[in-house]
């Protein structure tokens, strides 16, 4: 892990193509690495030829393209600038479609306002922290589309962050039935950002022939909300008896609960849900961002805790919080830790 505190900020606009090659240009180094070590990365899960990879991600692109053709080119213009084939850095956008655990065991919250912030998406990203030199915070203003900042790491098309219309949105592992080929994940999460409402957010990503399923926590116009997708179907998760809501990494709504039988617990995900959800009902006011950042720092069932560290467990010991992120849309503006928030400062970034 990097001893710096904050991770680069980048920012481009205009077309597709053009925002590409300013990605590109600006984080060369950071693309090119990231591709070098993708596949090398992902054999630490499971075992993927260099052959399958490649025909696996170039028979994505097409599926991508048919989902977002702007995506694509803003990817060729990505390519294009840092001199690789167009399939590696679709790599990079399908490697979760190799294995269900790619994203490993992360917790997130969204809370409503109350009378000391405005509404909150939050989580920690529990990963391989051989990832953290590739991340950085990209702001993109594209031509006729609100602008989004996400914490990403180089090259992918989207990731964890917010726009400008007062979306927010942070990613979770859903282990679920999932195929070889599709609309990759992070194209729906783009398409994600370019809704100004859950419906329409919800609709971006319905609209898609997913490769995978996901779950992502958001903060909207409309209140907090929660999206399970299965490869097949949308579901919509709100508050129920309380007014926020949280998720790990086990499926929620009834209809998909079967999976969570199916599927492998992920890192105790059952744990951390109940101990999330106990300190937010401790909390009689609703937590405020110091309070979010205590919850989000805890250590109970360590080492599988809320906040995660390297451990001795051998298929998944290396992945740790490698940031923390607490997203404020309608202040466009987030709190990210470089590493694990018990002992990395928050630092804010504006959008």
């Amino acid at each position: 892990m990097s001893d710096e505190t904050r991770y680069r900020e980048i920012e481009i606009s205009g077309t597709p193509r053009e925002m590409g090659r300013q990605l590109g240009e600006a984080a060369c180094e950071e693309v090119r690495a990231f591709c070098a070590i993708a596949l090398e990365r992902l054999n630490k899960t499971v075992q993927v030829s260099y052959e399958k990879a490649k025909s696996i991600s170039e028979s994505c692109i097409p599926l991508a393209e048919s989902y977002s053709q702007d995506s694509v080119e803003e990817l060729r213009g990505v390519a294009e600038a840092v001199g690789l084939p167009l399939w590696e850095l679709m790599l990079l956008q399908i490697r979760n479609q190799f294995t269900a655990d790619s994203d490993a065991g992360c917790t997130a919250l969204s809370l409503p306002a109350n009378s000391e912030r405005g509404m909150v998406v939050a989580q920690n990203w529990d990963s391989d922290p051989a990832l953290d030199p590739f991340t950085v915070v990209l702001t993109r203003r594209p031509i006729g589309k609100p602008a989004l900042m996400n914490v990403t790491q180089a090259g992918l098309i989207a990731y964890i962050g917010f726009n400008e219309a007062g979306i927010g949105a942070c990613v979770n592992t859903l282990p679920a039935p999932s195929r070889p080929l599709g609309v990759p994940h992070y194209f729906t999460l783009r398409g994600l950002y370019e809704a100004k409402s859950l419906d329409e957010a919800a609709n971006a990503i319905q609209r898609a022939n997913r490769a995978i399923p996901v779950n992502i926590m958001l903060a909207t116009p409309e209140g907090p909300a929660d999206i399970e997708a299965s490869i097949e179907n949308v579901y919509v998760l709100h508050p129920d008896e309380t007014s926020w809501i949280t998720h790990t990494n086990h499926c929620l709504h009834p209809e998909i609960c079967e999976y969570n039988e199916q599927f492998p617990e992920l890192i105790e995900s059952h744990p951390r849900k109940a101990r999330i959800d106990t300190l937010l009902n401790s909390s009689a006011n609703g937590m405020n961002i110091d309070e979010i950042k205590v919850a989000l720092s805890d250590h109970e069932g360590h080492p599988r805790s809320i906040c995660r560290h390297v451990n001795h467990d051998e298929g998944t010991g290396f992945w740790q919080t490698v940031f923390s992120a607490i997203i404020e849309p309608e202040q466009n503006r987030m709190h990210v830790s470089r590493g694990t928030p018990c002992d990395s400062a928050y630092e804010t970034y504006q959008l």
